[in-house]
């Protein structure tokens, strides 16, 4: 089976403007695949590449194993929901849903049944008569999802479709969306900024910067094993810590810093000299550093209680803040504002990656 999409060496730029550079990639068939990254990293123009809006600048994009050069997007096997879904206000949501089998010429009585059974996929059978102006928002995501599926897409395409909801209903719909995926069995392509909708949803993510993919692999990989200081900063909260490596040793590095001597794990294969970032996960940061096989000083500045979890904010001898975060079920004890601690992890909870060169 030919591959959902394939990108090979795309690149897109708008005259000295390079949005996308360099774009290798396989989606498989089935997968809920998602672009993650900041606003203006190139994950949107990268959606709009494969549906067909804009053209790249070099390379190609393959769509179930056909070349998509020169085929326009309602030619493309594939449906896109926009962030603002452009519904149809005067159309009742069976109308809208059935609006692209009306387009294509298919009869009103294949097109009221393929409605009816898309109308029950997406849990909305009692509501086929409202109009979309009388739906609460995340019933207006599902009709839009339903109102692409009815096309019968290879590849959904799915930009940013959450980012106007509350807290709530986001999380709420991350389950209903990944549910409806699995039920329908086609590949969704999701483009968001929100690392807990990329990291909840995917199969696999891809993470961008400035039009680079810098990491492909799934929640897991990402999170826990990050290639790149973008990848290890920007999904979840960090701490990372500079200085320069001394010695290396089955597969940890010992780190000279302002801070000390720390270790981490060397999974890029740094060298003695090279300069490094060590960082540690807020959750890997131990209050207290009994135990700890690494650690150094700092001062507390703010605990702030989220209840299941409390984030601790300290201040190290450099200035530099970090973040500890203890689990509600932890029994660690609190420290009061203005304490001092003694911060302590473990060398295979810290993570070594060279020190970007500055240009």
């Amino acid at each position: 089976m030919a591959a959902a999409v394939e990108l090979e060496g795309v690149n897109v730029t708008f005259g000295d403007f390079v949005a996308v550079k360099e774009a290798n990639l396989t989606i498989e068939p089935g997968e809920f695949f998602s672009f993650l990254g900041p606003s203006g990293c190139g994950k949107t123009t990268l959606l709009r590449t494969i549906s067909g809006f804009i053209e790249p600048t070099r390379g190609s994009v393959r769509i179930g194993g056909q070349d998509m050069k020169g085929i326009g997007p309602n030619k493309r096997p594939t449906a896109l929901i926009f962030q603002n879904l452009a519904l149809f206000p005067m159309m009742t949501v069976a109308e809208n849903i059935g609006y692209g089998l009306r387009v294509r010429g298919v009869p009103r009585h294949e097109r009221d049944e393929k409605v009816k059974n898309l109308l029950i996929q997406v849990a909305l059978t009692e509501h086929g008569h409202k109009r979309v102006s009388e739906l609460s928002g995340g019933q207006k995501q599902r009709v839009a999802i339903a109102r692409a599926l009815a096309v019968e897409p290879s590849v959904l395409l799915l930009d940013e479709p959450l980012s106007a909801l509350d807290l709530k209903l986001r999380q709420h719909m991350r389950t209903e969306l990944r549910a409806i995926q699995k039920k329908v069995g086609i590949t969704f392509i999701y483009i968001t900024h929100d690392q807990g909708e990329a990291l909840t949803m995917s199969d696999r993510i891809a993470v961008m910067n400035a039009g680079v993919i810098e990491q492909v692999g799934d929640g897991k990989a990402v999170y826990a094993e990050p290639r790149t200081p973008f990848v290890a900063s920007f999904v979840g909260e960090n701490n990372q810590i500079r200085g320069r490596i001394s010695a290396v040793e089955n597969g940890t590095a010992t780190l000279e810093t302002p801070l000390g001597t720390l270790k981490g794990r060397n999974p890029v294969g740094l060298s003695a000299g090279e300069e490094a970032l060590l960082f540690v996960r807020p959750e890997a940061l131990k209050l207290r550093a009994n135990g700890s096989t690494v650690g150094f000083d700092a001062e507390t500045l703010d605990v702030a209680y989220e209840g299941s979890v409390t984030h601790v904010t300290l201040r190290v001898k450099t200035g530099q803040k970090v973040i500890a975060t203890v689990s509600g079920a932890s029994g660690t004890a609190l420290p009061a504002s203005g304490e001092h601690l003694r911060l302590g992890f473990h060398a295979e909870d810290g993570l070594l990656l060279k020190r970007p060169v500055r240009p």
